[in-house]
């Protein structure tokens, strides 16, 4: 059976989460406007630097709760590498939807705002109440997909 628009793209988002290094949750990221992919991200560190899987977890290791102390984290989230590669290649994201496998941050909330994104479509949950309030307050619509 062919998939929804919403469907395929949320599939894509956890083929390109498959490339995560993080210890702790795999997340994938396809921002899609006319529904043409316009870029990916999958949460990792930094280009050049060492991943996660490479030197261990301080944030785990400290035993930090999941949505908590963003600072300790050496990985870029999925969002923030999806809007950074875009940039990279002078794509603009203006009234762009973001299809992200859990709901954003409020640091990626921040930045989805202020990258002009429109839309975000997710599926599973993130501890974060301030992400929430940030989206509507801004006029972000969230939707979670439950296909």
């Amino acid at each position: 059976m062919r998939p929804s628009w919403d469907k395929y793209f949320m599939e894509i988002a956890h083929l390109v989460k498959t490339r995560s290094t993080c210890i702790r949750r795999q997340v994938g990221a396809v921002v899609v406007k006319d529904k043409r992919i316009l870029s990916t991200g999958y949460n990792g560190a930094p280009t050049n630097c060492k991943h996660c899987s490479e030197v261990g977890c301080l944030r785990a290791e400290l035993n930090v709760p999941s949505g908590e102390r963003h600072e300790l984290c050496r990985a870029l989230h999925a969002e923030q590498n999806a809007i950074a590669q875009a940039a990279q290649h002078g794509i603009s994201m203006k009234d762009a939807t973001i299809y992200v496998t859990n709901q954003p941050c409020s640091l990626c909330a921040k930045l989805i705002i202020n990258a002009g994104l429109s839309q975000i479509i997710y599926e599973g949950e993130y501890p974060d109440t301030l992400s929430s309030q940030l989206l509507s307050e801004a006029g972000i619509t969230l939707i979670q997909l439950n296909e």
